[in-house]
């Protein structure tokens, strides 16, 4: 699979994609999408097969804030390239790839990028049923997440880097 960083030519494939991964009330929304691709386009990964056919992405802004918060999803103007927390949006893997460990190879990615840049670590929220997902990739379950985001109840994930 090759893992590279979102283009606005890949937009429509990419509202696509979250609309099919997510229900209407989570999903991000083709203008959302376009705002993130706007303003943090190096913090949007996409990985595809051999055919060039779209299998996961991964998206999220870099904040000083430790905590994910509603308003993030809306704002793009909360990302701060000099942040100490890389935030993840949404992991979306395609069903016919899904449980074949494609959306772990994009998040592994997303992970390396943030360890590299400095980051303290990596936050997201997910439900409940995906908590042993992300803890295989070292996450730490903090417990119920105040983001409201979509109706859901949303559980907050951290991934701390090591500071020698």
């Amino acid at each position: 699979m090759d893992i590279r960083k979102a283009e606005i030519e890949d937009l429509d494939e990419l509202a696509n994609a979250a609309a099919t991964c997510f229900p209407a009330a989570e999903a991000a929304s083709k203008e959302r999408i376009a705002g993130r691709l706007a303003v943090y386009p190096d913090y949007f990964w996409v990985g595809r097969d051999e055919s060039h056919e779209l299998i996961s992405f991964a998206v999220g802004p870099v904040t000083k804030e430790r905590d994910l918060t509603d308003n993030m999803y809306a704002d793009p103007s909360v990302h701060d390239p000099d942040g100490d927390w890389q935030m993840v949006f949404c992991l979306c893997t395609m069903p016919q790839h899904r449980r074949k460990g494609l959306g772990g190879l994009v998040l592994q990615r997303l992970i390396s990028e943030a360890e590299e840049k400095g980051r303290k670590g990596v936050v997201l929220a997910c439900k409940e049923e995906k908590i042993p997902f992300y803890e295989k990739y070292g996450f730490v379950n903090e417990g119920v997440s105040k983001s409201k985001h979509g109706g859901a109840r949303w559980y907050q994930m951290r991934l701390t880097f090591d500071k020698d």
